[in-house]
């Protein structure tokens, strides 16, 4: 059985967690009294390692990670995550730290881990990896952001490219390969296999470097701090997250806390986070009644099981002590657990519950009741209801036009068209053009490609389907199943003379940079 990623990129026993540390300095630094003293951005660096060369190397795990089952992309809980990270990347900017050529190269793209334990990680070209025991444990957005703003401050800061430069004689392909090579002997379930990758001499360069990391770790939290402030966070959420750890962790040492096995708090680290807090925010972060919300969405994605389900499900009837945001996430969660459970009666009733309480108590929180309505919708997809039904509950999201809203829509009017409603088809139109502006410029979105291949099939456009499907396989690192599909529609294009000849154009030349890229990774493997 393969091993979750969590545990093939991050676990310590199998020293990756160093690794990450070393490469992309993820995980919370000690705590230090000396000034620290850290080269100008870019000094010494770029001709090492550029850009280019670090945007590549992420490029190049991302095609790993994304094909892990505990990868996740929930259109919810990223539009969520994204609602604080987009500011952290644009104070940064505004700051100075992100230069404009390395602002539009790098992804900024953040993903969720299937894993309760509480971490998140940073990777070249812009990643940031959150699992969702992080975002059932943090207390507010302010909180989570701290978190955030320190992992992009690894980014940013090019700490990536420093503890490269430490190594000039270490090249990007042997980095990448260490990183594949641990990942490779994780698939096999084997801490020995693991262990022999670390042993080899890439592994002791890499670890060689974690002294430098620790002076990258203190810079991590106090520009970390700057950002989320700038942000318009409450740079209070660092000490309270600082806070909220020790004593979690004092009480509880099971596995749970892989930054603190890393990277011990103290009470110096705390001290300084509160010195540094500054007054209250300018701007307006996401609301305590959406953070408790996504709290909820995270307790029952990381955790399936039957029995936790039934829990969750159980904490959500009346009677509960829990009260205002708290009962609010404990009755999403109920109805988001019943789902699961496939109890769709109890699903919708505890949903319309929390949705009469959001409208009486937070009627001026529009995200909070729009993610309770999509929780709404997503029960009544899930039950194939008729088109008068779902449009009831489409009614409310409005001209809202975010993505988990998108996705929503799509999914809804498929099962119109898959039910024989005949007024169902200018709706699936109607949101096939809408997903294909979207992915002009989000090209990498997994999820609207999919939505995309489905609506152009359920349309009959055969080749514009086949073009999604392929860059569906791009997207996950699938370079192989790529190019098969780029040239089966290449194919149906120059079998059928009535084909678009725009979208034709554009399949040939996605088929020349996909085999282009099939060459380069092959190239790359017979130099490792």
């Amino acid at each position: 059985m393969k091993a979750p990623l969590a545990h093939r990129l991050l676990r310590p026993t199998a020293l990756a967690l160093a690794l990450i540390t070393a490469t992309a300095g993820s995980g919370w630094p000690q705590p230090a009294a000396a000034q620290v003293n850290l080269p100008a951005l870019g000094d010494a660096v770029s001709e090492d390692f550029d850009i280019t060369a670090e945007n590549r190397l992420g490029e190049r795990i991302m095609m790993e990670i994304r094909q892990d089952p505990d990868y996740l992309d929930d259109p919810v809980l990223s539009d969520y995550i994204q609602s604080i990270w987009q500011p952290l990347v644009q104070a940064a900017q505004n700051a100075g730290y992100l230069e404009p050529e390395r602002a539009r190269l790098f992804a900024w793209e953040t993903f969720e881990v299937r894993e309760k334990s509480i971490n998140a990680f940073a990777l070249p070209g812009g990643y940031v990896g959150v699992h969702l025991g992080l975002i059932a444990m943090t207390g507010s957005s302010d909180e989570l952001a701290s978190v955030l703003g320190h992992e992009l401050t690894h980014v940013v800061q090019r700490h990536i490219a420093r503890s490269m430069a430490a190594q000039k004689q270490q090249s990007i392909l042997s980095m990448a390969g260490l990183v594949l090579g641990l990942i490779a002997a994780a698939h096999s379930n084997s801490v020995d296999a693991a262990n022999a990758v670390v042993m080899g001499s890439q592994a002791a360069a890499v670890q060689g470097q974690l002294n430098f990391s620790r002076e990258m770790e203190r810079e991590a939290d106090h520009i970390g701090m700057q950002l989320m402030t700038q942000a318009g966070f409450a740079s209070s959420g660092m000490s309270q997250m600082f806070e909220k750890l020790e004593a979690s962790s004092r009480l509880n040492d099971s596995n749970q806390y892989p930054y603190l096995r890393s990277h011990p708090l103290t009470i110096e680290r705390i001290s300084d986070a509160r010195l540094r807090m500054n007054a209250s925010p300018s701007h307006r972060p996401p609301s305590a009644a959406v953070h408790a919300l996504m709290q909820a969405r995270a307790r029952v994605l990381m955790d399936t099981s039957e029995p936790t389900l039934r829990r969750l499900q159980q904490q959500a009837a009346p009677g509960s002590p829990a009260v205002d945001t708290a009962r609010l996430g404990a009755l999403y969660a109920g109805a988001f657990a019943s789902l699961k459970l496939r109890e769709f009666d109890t699903a919708r009733r505890i949903a319309d519950s929390a949705l009469a309480l959001a409208a009486q108590r937070y009627a001026d929180e529009p995200v909070a009741l729009r993610d309770l309505r999509l929780l709404s919708l997503e029960i009544e997809t899930a039950l194939n209801r008729p088109r008068e039904t779902l449009t009831a509950a489409l009614a409310p999201l409005g001209q809202d036009r975010s993505r988990p809203v998108m996705l929503a829509r799509s999914d809804a009017a498929l099962v119109w068209q898959r039910a024989g409603d005949a007024e169902a088809a200018a709706q699936v139109r109607q949101n096939l053009e809408t997903l294909q502006t979207w992915v002009t410029e989000h090209k990498s979105d997994t999820l609207a490609w999919q939505a995309l291949s489905q609506c152009a099939e359920a349309q009959g456009l055969r080749l514009r389907a086949l073009r999604a499907a392929a860059e569906v396989a791009a997207t996950q690192g699938d370079v192989n199943g790529a190019v098969d599909r780029f040239r089966t529609a290449q194919r149906l294009a120059k079998e059928d003379p009535r084909s678009d000849y725009v979208e034709a154009s554009i399949i040939q030349s996605r088929l020349r940079e996909m085999e282009a890229e099939k060459r380069r990774l092959q190239a790359e493997a017979r130099n490792d």
